[in-house]
């Protein structure tokens, strides 16, 4: 890690979404320069970025060709679908990769960190196996018992992951599964379906100098793999809470470097279960651009440039809602935003997406309450009123 830096700074990020468009926010900010790149053009990020490119992040040699024209100081991944092996020869050549390379080619796929996890670190997970084939899928399925969750080892935001409660339904996982595979994995993860009381994101700040930093736990709901809202703080009893901060200081300092991790877990009556790590701003910590003193971008920044990191405090009870689309379109207009925004203490982000199809998200509603029902009620509200215009 660099001492001493001074700013601004040349960052790269690789993979343009809307969580890369609110890092390239915060980092210009501070007056860094910004380099966007994704595998088509106008992504989110591109729109606010300094620079913008558009290649397959799974082509090593056009990922060095780009390095080598920017030299950027921290080279920071927001996505799954990247060569990994070759960060890990940049990184070695003297780049920056956050969290570091080795982190990132762990948790760009399902199945080294759930080793990593449950093998290496002896962490409580559900119990698993895979799949590289349907045959293999329907014989690892009956092992494992229904219901059970099917999902691509490679993937983001959910996609291709579908809950199985029948034998006959293993062949539409898989199917869902490949389909919804990001790179060129095909293997699936299966896993034993965990009855749940909540589900929760612990985002963990990790420094280059001390103690890691956690934001207070992040409750969410999905559907079809994929988050539909989240609240934060989420209800969890202060032994839960000191269960999930061990677990994911474990985990994190087992991948090292610095910046944020979003910690995902299974919380039962009994246990809190670790499930999947992302390293990286997480989607359902998209509530913090409303909740915290500092939002989740703001927090992977300082961590990437080494700045203090005070203590977090949640300014009230809050809430997010996402703004799906539900057609195929490359026009795209937003009706009714008005009367979202006339709802006290709501904030709408639009993504600026190029184009929709079926359940892509294309915003979300960030609301305040006097309560946690109050603040999803606001959220989920406003979010109904957003309407699309395909």
């Amino acid at each position: 890690m660099k001492e001493n830096i001074t700013l601004p700074q040349r960052i790269m990020l690789l993979g343009s979404g809307e969580l890369g468009k609110e890092f390239v926010i915060a980092a210009q900010r501070l007056g860094n320069f910004i380099v966007a790149v994704d595998r088509y053009a106008n992504a989110p990020a591109m729109q606010v970025a300094d620079a913008s490119e558009v290649i397959s992040m799974l082509d090593g040699a056009e990922l060095e060709r780009i390095v080598q024209q920017y030299q950027p100081d921290f080279i920071v991944p927001e996505i799954e679908a990247i060569r990994t092996e070759k960060l890990i020869e940049l990184e070695k050549k003297g780049y920056t990769v956050i969290p570091t390379a080795a982190a990132t080619n762990y948790t760009m796929n399902r199945d080294r960190i759930r080793e990593l996890a449950a093998t290496e670190l002896g962490i409580r997970t559900a119990k698993y196996s895979y799949a590289s084939s349907l045959t293999e899928l329907q014989t690892v399925s009956k092992e494992i018992g229904f219901p059970n969750v099917v999902k691509p080892v490679m993937s983001s935001s959910g996609k291709g992951q579908s809950i199985v409660k029948t034998a006959e339904a293993v062949e539409e996982a898989w199917n869902y599964a490949i389909e919804g595979s990001r790179g060129d994995a095909q293997k699936v993860i299966v896993e034993e379906f965990i009855d749940f009381e909540i589900e929760i994101t612990l985002l963990t700040i990790k420094q280059w100098q001390g103690k890691s930093v956690f934001c207070p736990a992040i409750a969410h709901r999905q559907e079809r793999g994929d988050y539909q809202e989240s609240w934060q703080p989420a209800p969890l009893s202060n032994e839960k809470i000191a269960s999930a901060q061990e677990i994911a200081t474990k985990i994190t300092d087992a991948l090292g470097g610095a910046g944020i991790f979003g910690v995902e877990f299974f919380v039962t009556k009994e246990e809190v279960i670790f499930s999947e790590l992302s390293p990286r701003p997480h989607d359902t910590g998209m509530v913090t651009l409303i909740s915290q003193t500092l939002n989740e971008f703001e927090l992977h920044l300082r961590a990437i440039l080494g700045l203090p990191i005070p203590e977090l405090k949640v300014l009230a009870p809050s809430a997010s809602a996402v703004i799906l689309a539900h057609k195929h379109s490359t026009k795209i207009a937003f009706a009714n935003v008005a009367e979202a925004l006339a709802i006290p203490d709501v904030i709408i982000r639009l993504f600026g997406k190029p184009d929709s199809r079926p359940y892509r998200r294309m915003g979300v509603a960030l609301a305040k309450g006097n309560t946690i029902e109050e603040a999803r009620e606001k959220a989920l509200t406003a979010a109904t009123k957003v309407q699309i215009i395909h």
